[in-house]
């Protein structure tokens, strides 16, 4: 006994040893697989966590003149409409985190955004031109780009001096007409068919909607109608070009979106070509929504 006991001391101290080995072996995997997690984790946090960048568009306000005293409820509404343009691409970055391809940023935030900018400026200097000199060259202002490290601008402190882009045609695009207006046939422009399978962009023909053109405003509202249709054209190249991006809701925000916008900014410079030497069309606007026809 008095060796046997020993001997069991020896195999439990070594039996408790192993499990101690086992054990401590056993911590230092979890050890290191819950650092490996919480490593892993952390940045899966931090990508969640950072913010998509904000909007920062040039400042309009301070690149206006004198504003006569008729217009500038007109220009403080249109002034108020720009800042809650970037405030709405604002909450769109932080809403569609991670959607859509490299592009998504440009052609779903940025891109529709500068067309609504475009409209927006073009209202303003319309309404200023009425009584005083049109300002010229605010369509430079309309572009905006993304700051991934600043702050969003408080409203009307957009930052100035922006990058300018090309413009419009030139052409004032008038306070917008109203919404009545009849809607026409589908425009001729991709309209012949799919053979993608994505579906085909339709949209009201402006043409026959339009009064008698002036002679003196004819080569401006061809060239405008002429845009239109290439509008178009490139909105169903965007169709086949981005099958499968985004979420369901994609067409509607990179595509129709964006085009209605164009559509608007150029079916008013129509109108205020005709409106310079006759009567200004009214409801054209109305013909500018489009729809996705499968």
């Amino acid at each position: 006994m008095s060796r046997a006991l020993p001997k069991y001391n020896k195999r439990r101290v070594g039996l408790a040893g192993g499990a101690a080995a086992v054990a401590l072996t056993g911590a230092v995997i979890a050890g290191t697989a819950l650092a490996g997690e919480s490593s892993e984790g952390g940045g899966a946090d931090a990508r969640t966590l950072a913010g998509p960048g904000t909007v920062s568009c040039p400042d309009v306000a301070s690149q206006l003149p004198a504003i006569p005293a008729s217009a500038q409820a007109e220009v403080d509404r249109n002034l108020a409409l720009l800042d809650q343009q970037i405030t709405e691409a604002n909450k769109r970055l932080v809403d569609t985190v991670g959607q859509g391809g490299p592009n998504f940023v440009q052609n779903a935030i940025l891109g529709p955004l500068e067309d609504k900018r475009v409209a927006t400026v073009n209202r303003i200097a319309t309404a200023i031109g009425r009584t005083a000199d049109r300002p010229a060259g605010l369509d430079s202002l309309a572009a905006c780009s993304l700051d991934t490290q600043g702050d969003p601008a408080a409203p009307g402190q957009e930052e100035t001096g922006g990058t300018e882009t090309a413009a419009p045609p030139a052409g004032d695009a008038g306070a917008g007409g109203g919404d009545a207006g009849a809607g026409g046939g589908d425009a001729g422009a991709g309209q012949d068919g799919d053979a993608s399978g994505v579906g085909t962009i339709s949209c009201p023909d402006v043409a026959p909607q339009l009064p008698a053109i002036p002679a003196s405003a004819q080569a401006e509202v061809d060239r405008n109608l002429a845009l239109l249709d290439q509008q178009i054209t490139e909105a169903n190249k965007r169709l086949v070009d981005t099958v499968g991006q985004g979420g369901p809701n994609f067409v509607q925000n990179a595509i129709l979106g964006p085009l209605e916008d164009k559509r608007v900014a150029t079916v008013n410079r129509i109108a205020t070509a005709i409106g310079r030497t006759a009567d200004r069309p009214a409801g054209l606007d109305s013909l500018a929504a489009c729809t996705l026809t499968k």
